[in-house]
């Protein structure tokens, strides 16, 4: 039919009308479970799995575990399954998930605020050497790894993290996750304000309490009063970082919104400030608007970036103040521009008591479990019972007499953790990679350590500042985004054709004040082989090419693509 005045409809084809069901937000009245994850956590509530674990899955073995719980509900206790060996990352996307699981889980300890006692510290290297084939990575967000853990062996592993006072509760899954925390926090000299006894509050009110054990998806979590902003604030969904409001003394400037992922976004201040008893109220008041509002339609919109990015600071924070908290905040300052460079605590420093902390590097955070019981001895002998976990996959022995400071240098320097690294051993980072993860595409790990290796024989003169962070997959674990050398995994064709491992490379990100992601140019692809190469040359360009004092980011800002091809 053709269209006419009396018959406009004519002219376009008639659609289907669907009831709009919005994003899924309960507190708009949307309860419907709208894909596969919302409705398992309807069913049951992750935190009662632990008790299937412990009763039906360990006696009776891998196969009798449910789907839901599998691949669901057993990450609300820290427990994913690993990947297959043998399957390449060309697979990753293309095979259904139990034909990439792999019978063994990785298990994750939360260790909030980085903060472990030797004691604690032997018990996870014990239980590293005795359950999990010897695994033990450093995460970039304070944690522990293992890999190889049978379901048999949970219960008995959970028995020995709790008598130390550790736990596994909500290290993954839809919930509050670790909330790091600096990890000099109480003993560093120039700290504004100690955040230790806020950190400790909202563990016991958020973790492992129902009210928020079903959130949309994962919501991290950091809380630091150093002035060199050492928890990566930038990039969580709520953060609080120490300031000096010129009225009420120290207290914390409020962030909320960041994360990285395929879809990156710095986080926004509130332009609040807030004193340390009233955090633990300002988090559970952000923790409760992302569980009514947050979008729980599409799991890749599920993060509480997108309900910042929507609603602005304005009106996120007038929801906290009317709705959640019943009262005002203070207006306060942005935290002041970081002096240092380097925000890992590595190396020799004094404390406030006089002693000393020495922060030391692994390789891009991959130790074992016999390596993490002879920190803990070499803590004790130099009259140290504390260690600390950074965001850098970094470690810290506190408490050190400074007659004890140079042989404890030594002996980590024995065990292939220096105090005094290069800037490729200090500023390298890599995620789990394809060895262990059903995400990943490429391998990280060890590419990460030849790298130093490599880098250091090349350019034994480089001593700038420098971040290279690996990534086996676009879902940026390692912030690549935000290193100045970022490296995406994906496979490329190399000059014979053939499709090999290899990483898109981001160029100049940065945390701090001028936190940025890094640009990427146009057709720039390195194959896994030929990446030391790669970063030789962008690295001694770098070294021609810069202007007094500029770093790095600055310089990959406004150079020519050729110099960065």
């Amino acid at each position: 039919m053709a269209a006419t005045p009396q018959n406009p409809a004519a002219a376009t084809p008639r659609r289907k009308v669907s009831r709009h069901r919005g994003e899924g937000q309960w507190a708009a009245g949307h309860f419907t479970p709208l894909n596969g994850n919302e409705q398992f956590k309807k069913d049951d509530d992750g935190l009662n799995v632990r008790t299937r674990i412990e009763t039906i899955y360990s006696k009776r073995g891998f196969d009798s575990i449910d789907p839901n719980d599998l691949r669901g509900r057993m990450r609300w206790w820290g427990l994913y399954t690993q990947r297959k060996p043998g399957i390449d990352g060309g697979k990753t996307a293309v095979l259904e998930p139990e034909e990439l699981d792999d019978k063994y889980f990785m298990l994750r300890v939360r260790i909030d605020g980085g903060r472990l006692t030797t004691r604690q510290l032997r018990v996870i290297g014990e239980i590293s050497q005795e359950f999990a084939r010897g695994t033990a990575d450093i995460t970039d967000r304070q944690n522990v790894q293992y890999h190889w853990i049978r379901i048999e062996d949970v219960p008995e592993i959970w028995n020995r993290l709790e008598a130390v006072g550790l736990s596994t509760t909500e290290a993954c899954g839809d919930t509050p996750r670790v909330i790091i925390g600096s990890p000099v926090a109480g003993i560093a000299e120039d700290e504004i304000i100690d955040g230790t006894p806020a950190i400790e509050e909202i563990h016991r009110r958020v973790i492992g309490n129902p009210a928020y054990s079903n959130l949309p998806r994962k919501f991290k979590t950091a809380v630091s009063g150093s002035p060199l902003l050492d928890v990566a604030h930038e990039i969580n969904d709520v953060a609080f970082v120490g300031v000096v409001h010129p009225e009420h003394g120290p207290g914390f400037d409020v962030w909320v919104g960041g994360g990285l992922s395929t879809n990156p976004k710095i986080g926004v201040r509130l332009g609040a400030w807030v004193p340390l008893d009233e955090v633990p109220d300002v988090h559970e008041g952000v923790v409760a608007i992302f569980r009514d509002y947050g979008y729980r339609r599409l799991r890749t919109r599920a993060r509480l970036k997108f309900l910042v990015a929507d609603w602005g600071p304005e009106k996120f924070r007038q929801v906290l103040e009317d709705e959640y908290l019943k009262r005002k905040l203070t207006d306060g300052p942005a935290p002041a521009q970081p002096v240092e460079r380097w925000r890992d605590h590595v190396g020799v420093h004094r404390q406030r008591d006089g002693r000393f902390y020495v922060g030391f590097a692994p390789r891009v955070g991959r130790v074992d479990g016999t390596t993490l019981t002879k920190i803990a001895d070499l803590a004790e002998a130099h009259g140290s019972g504390r260690v600390r976990t950074t965001v850098e996959q970094k470690m810290i022995i506190l408490d050190v007499e400074e007659p004890q400071v140079e042989s404890l240098v030594e002996a980590l320097e024995a065990l292939d953790l220096t105090a005094r690294p290069s800037p490729f051993r200090r500023g390298t980072m890599a995620c789990t990679g394809i060895e262990y993860c059903k995400l990943a595409i490429v391998e990280t790990k060890a590419r990460g350590s030849s790298l130093i290796d490599e880098l250091e024989r090349r350019i034994p003169d480089f001593d700038e500042p420098i971040t290279i962070n690996l990534n086996g997959c676009p879902n940026a674990c390692a912030r690549i985004q935000v290193a100045d050398i970022g490296l995406k995994g994906q496979l490329v064709v190399n000059d014979r054709g053939e499709q090999v491992e290899g990483y898109q490379v981001h160029l100049g990100g940065a945390l701090g004040l001028e936190a940025g992601f890094g640009r990427k140019v146009r057709g720039l692809k390195v194959t896994a082989e030929g990446l030391p190469d790669y970063v030789e040359r962008v690295l001694k360009r770098f070294q021609a090419e810069r202007e007094e004092g500029e770093r790095f980011a600055a310089w990959a800002a406004r150079a020519g693509e050729e110099s960065l091809s």
